[in-house]
């Protein structure tokens, strides 16, 4: 794997374009052209379609993608070729993430120190476009359970209620909270409800399918957006979280137990009435004490 490491110095005299004063001015033009269109967008697969379309000519590829710890992102149409060159981008010796060209055929060593100018190019947009979506997560997460909050679940709501309509597929909701919770918290303190908090969305993450989203709205509710659902879906992800809460030791210690409502959404649903159904079916199964969702509206 090749490492390119761009080190900023403020005590040199720095100017990123003075790689180019030995090439033509052709070519010249056309990687500031370059510089600017990569200063335009903040997604990163946007980045690469920008990027892809300069390097197709210094390298036959047929994929070209981005991948670090918390981010993944590919040019568009982009598959998989003969043989791979992976190429590890750091800022200030700071990994970014790695740079991967699937090669249909081998690159020149011309084009490769090309190609390796052009990657400078590439840094600061990639660094920032890894910075905004990082912090646009962090928007979008509760900070004490790191699930999805409430603004994360409206957008995902929308999508999902869309996505169903459009496909003639089901969605459902479902939400909880846990019962005597705040007898819990005043009893035992904020720090073991704060712990019972994010062990609850612990037991939610495992009772669900990847398919799934979990959100915390913040106190003790949370909410569980189940695509491609039904009714027996809806009743496993319960005994789920059900079994998974007599099995927690700390859930146990305090006897710790939750309701919970579900609905399947309808044509006629909106947002609000979709939310208030399921709402007002976790309201009716508290009131009888039933911990469980088999009373389904």
């Amino acid at each position: 794997m090749q490492t390119l490491n761009l080190v900023e110095n403020s005590n040199i005299d720095f100017n990123a374009f003075k790689i180019f004063t030995e090439q033509d001015k052709v070519a010249t033009a056309r990687k500031l052209a370059l510089a600017e269109q990569l200063q335009t967008s903040l997604e990163l697969n946007g980045l690469l379609n920008i990027f892809s379309m300069e390097v197709a000519k210094y390298a036959d590829f047929s994929g070209l993608y981005f991948k670090n710890d918390e981010l993944s992102a590919e040019a568009r149409g982009s598959h998989l070729g003969k043989n791979e060159r992976r190429f590890e981008l750091r800022l200030n010796n700071d990994y970014i993430g790695t740079l991967t060209y699937a090669l249909n055929s081998p690159i020149s060593l011309t084009n490769f120190d090309i190609l390796t100018e052009l990657h400078q190019l590439l840094i600061h947009p990639i660094n920032n476009a890894v910075k905004y979506q990082q912090a646009l997560k962090m928007s979008m997460q509760d900070a004490l359970t790191s699930l999805g909050n409430r603004r994360y679940f409206d957008e995902q709501l929308k999508r999902a209620m869309h996505h169903a309509n459009r496909q003639g597929s089901k969605v459902a909701l479902m939400i909880g909270d846990l019962n005597k919770f705040k007898q819990i918290n005043d009893t035992h303190g904020h720090h073991i409800g704060d712990n019972i908090l994010k062990r609850f969305a612990s037991v939610l993450r495992q009772s669900v399918r990847d398919s799934d989203s979990v959100f915390r709205f913040g106190g003790d509710e949370f909410v569980i957006l189940i695509e491609d659902a039904d009714t027996n879906s809806m009743s496993i992800i319960s005994h789920r979280v059900h079994s998974l809460i007599a099995q927690d030791s700390l859930l146990a210690q305090y006897q710790v137990s939750t309701s919970l409502g579900a609905t399947l959404m309808t044509r006629s649903d909106t947002e609000d009435s979709f939310f208030e159904r399921a709402d007002q079916q976790l309201y009716a199964n508290k009131m009888a004490q039933g911990n469980s969702v088999y009373q389904i509206k």
